[in-house]
């Protein structure tokens, strides 16, 4: 979420921070691919025949994969002959510098095109019972594979195959995560909508910061330079991800107190306030996912996939600056870099915003990555199973390893009290 025009901030040491909003100009992220089962080395070509083509030319044939060493290893029936396999191979062993020896072969149990009929019956079974995750016709164990969310499934699952008279021995239950379907930070139509998202207003784009009520308004919160008009109320319209994609606004900005002289540690020639935060009502209040931040797959590893949801167990303290240490590891997630983590560096450090006449006083700093459209997001501690609201983040060095946000304190003593969770 880059500015056609870049907006810089700077410390009063003279640090350069990025400002974080873009235009809604530039391509949305697709999700990414996901990866292959680590059980498995998939093939990376076009080459290797498909499964029925071994059913139709290979007698016996009961599941072809590479194992963990990427060797090619083949299932077939006792009494098979492997010479069929071979000449089916040939190009795709050729391609690769290999010989017919090198595929290693397996005693199977079980045809492909049994296996393939015990799939589709025990699908249609298995996958209506409440926590069936998926049904394969395993090629690396010459079964079938059942995955279940939780253990207390197995017991129906396999009642199901044994009502088809699928024998036992040929499946295998195992737990398994749910399988999700997946989509980017930058391009989800997230309803209801969950903090680290993007959002777009006019010309921009920016991160969802929290979800907050504010007496009975449903609201989410995002920075102060995410508006219009940064400080004071100008009604900013809100679309999710782009108006360009999804025209209907889902919120107006309704809170962005002004900047100000005079404020304890504010230069002469600013105009100062606590925090760059604002708030946003929805329009449609089922649109709030109170308490909820978009997931990806892991801190620091680039990934804008989401793949579940942190849940806010509590705030940071009320008080100026927040409460949380030099040295403790906070996280965020934005519509950007996603899901980054580091240590804090500095605590309630006043901030000049380079290139403007703001600054901002007694903000936190982080040792972790950052990138333009940012902005907004939630900073947050996980705390075992649930996180730690910890504030709002608003900018970052030029190199994209610091981030800078106005502690959960800062944003109440300006917005007010906020429900969070």
């Amino acid at each position: 979420m880059l500015r056609s025009r870049l907006l810089s901030l700077g410390l009063a040491s003279s640090v350069a921070l990025i400002l974080a909003a873009c235009q809604d100009n530039s391509n949305p992220t697709a999700p990414d691919a996901v990866p292959p089962s680590d059980r498995v080395q998939a093939s990376q070509d076009a080459d290797l025949p498909p499964a029925s083509e071994f059913a139709r030319q290979v007698p016996g044939f009961g599941g072809f994969f590479l194992d963990r060493s990427g060797n090619p290893t083949l299932y077939l029936t006792r009494g098979s002959s492997r010479a069929p396999a071979e000449r089916l191979l040939a190009g795709y062993l050729s391609s690769r510098g290999l010989t017919a020896a090198a595929v290693r072969v397996l005693e199977g149990r079980y045809r492909w095109q049994q296996l393939e009929r015990w799939q589709a019956q025990a699908s249609v079974e298995a996958l209506a019972l409440s926590g069936a995750v998926f049904v394969d016709n395993d090629e690396t164990s010459n079964q079938v594979r059942i995955g279940v969310e939780n253990l207390g499934a197995v017991g129906q699952v396999r009642a199901a195959v044994a009502r088809l008279h699928i024998p036992d021995e040929a499946v295998i239950v195992e737990r398994a995560d749910p399988i999700v379907q997946v989509a980017s930070l930058q391009n989800v139509v997230d309803r209801p909508v969950r903090a680290g998202v993007q959002i777009n207003f006019p010309g921009f784009l920016c991160s969802v910061g929290f979800n907050a009520t504010s007496g009975t308004q449903r609201s989410f919160v995002t920075a102060s330079h995410c508006t219009t008009t940064q400080g004071g109320v100008e009604s900013t319209p809100y679309w999710q991800p782009l108006r360009s994609t999804q025209p209907t606004q889902i919120a107006t900005e309704v809170a962005d107190p002004v900047y100000r002289k005079g404020l304890p540690g504010c230069p002469k020639s600013k105009l100062c306030r606590f925090s760059d935060a604002s708030r946003a009502a929805y329009i449609n209040g089922a649109d709030q996912a109170l308490g909820g931040i978009a997931r990806t797959s892991g801190a620091n590893n680039g990934s804008l996939e989401i793949t579940g949801t942190f849940s806010i167990s509590a705030n940071d303290c009320a008080a100026r600056g927040g409460c949380l240490t030099v040295g403790t590891r906070v996280n965020k997630v934005g519509r950007t870099t996603g899901w980054t983590a580091g240590a804090i560096t500095n605590t309630c450090v006043h901030t000049g915003v380079q290139g403007t006449r703001f600054a901002q006083l007694c903000q936190t700093f982080v040792s972790a990555g950052v990138g333009g459209g940012d902005s907004g997001s939630d900073v947050f501690q996980v705390t075992g199973t649930t996180v730690k609201l910890a504030g709002v983040l608003w900018g970052g060095n030029s190199g994209g390893t610091q981030f800078v946000y106005s502690p959960f304190g800062n944003v109440t003593s300006e917005l007010g009290p906020l429900v969070t969770h």
